[in-house]
């Protein structure tokens, strides 16, 4: 793992700075939907070129849900390649959500159609992966390639969301995206989990069948 200063002077600076020390193809990495009770873990990975500015792009929770339609096709069109990784709601629970969701990061990694040579992930965890890479704390606000990643990723997560709502109607998907809202939780109480809920979240498990 290289080594960067820790003066920041853009929000291309760490791609800037890899891209000093010889790599060429720079993906920033984030996710969306660590939190939820119900719905996957979308992980995404975005090259960008090396002048690249797309005014507005930011952190997606900083965005309005408008805001983060509206940079999707933009991203997508400017990106030199973009990548998306989902890890269902039935692997959250067999392997825990941390490691669905590196599953998930190496898995849109794997759907770059360039293949990067490092890789900048937002958070503290690296994604197991051989590929070089930095992890940064809060990453979706100090780099735009992983600003970039966390709008694809949470547009991605919230259509399936979307998509869910009108197969499970009774729990109003569209509306909290699978997050414990209140209605939510009282659905869950009302009928009970569907195929599409985390079993081992609290908000769920205590309203499945069985041991």
């Amino acid at each position: 793992m290289i080594l960067f200063p820790e003066l920041e002077q853009s929000t291309l600076f760490f791609e800037t700075m890899a891209r000093r020390q010889g790599y060429q193809a720079v993906a920033g990495i984030d996710e969306a939907g660590r939190g939820p009770l119900a719905g996957p873990v979308v992980a995404a990975a975005v090259i960008l070129p090396e002048h690249f500015e797309l005014p507005g792009l930011n952190d997606s929770k900083q965005l309005s849900e408008k805001k983060r339609t509206e940079l999707y096709p933009l991203i997508h069109e400017q990106a030199i390649a973009v990548g998306i990784g989902v890890s269902r709601a039935d692997e959250v629970d067999q392997i825990n959500i941390l490691q669905a969701t590196l599953k998930g990061m190496n898995r849109a990694v794997a759907r770059l159609s360039v293949p990067p040579d490092f890789l900048l992930v937002d958070g503290i965890t690296p994604v197991p992966t051989l590929i070089e890479q930095k992890t940064l704390k809060k990453g979706d606000s100090r780099s735009l390639s992983i600003a970039a990643a966390s709008v694809i990723a949470k547009v991605v997560r919230d259509r399936i969301m979307v998509a869910y709502d009108r197969l499970f109607p009774e729990y109003g998907f569209a509306g909290h995206k699978g997050y414990g809202s209140q209605k939510h939780r009282d659905a869950v109480a009302k009928y009970g989990p569907c195929i599409c809920h985390r079993r081992s979240f609290a908000g769920v498990k205590e309203h499945c069948e069985g041991p």
